[in-house]
């Protein structure tokens, strides 16, 4: 499963959330939720432990000023790989607000 996220992890449920997840699944960051993208936050250090890869989107990224403080653990990618994600998973979830 894809799960596309579109919020700070601070205005939303972020432990129900986490409870969907599983290790077959993939999140991708997007719109407020790259804010995710920061070291030490509660959703990157979930799917570290969970060895659930963590994508964001380039774009959103360098549209709030992150690029330069994203995780090491993160892979940005551009729109044309978030296709190939919605190809590799053909169920998705989105959560945002």
């Amino acid at each position: 499963m894809l799960y596309t996220y579109s919020v700070s992890i601070y205005q939303s449920d972020l432990e129900a959330f986490l409870s969907l997840l599983t290790k077959e699944d993939d999140v991708l960051l997007i719109q407020d939720g790259v804010l995710a993208v920061l070291e030490e936050n509660p959703l990157l250090k979930y799917c570290l432990q969970q060895q659930i890869s963590v994508y964001a989107l380039i774009d959103d990224v360098l549209a709030r000023g992150l690029k330069d403080q994203v995780s090491h653990h993160i892979k940005l990618i551009n729109y044309g790989d978030f296709v190939d994600l919605t190809v590799k998973h053909p169920q998705q979830i989105h959560w945002g607000a």
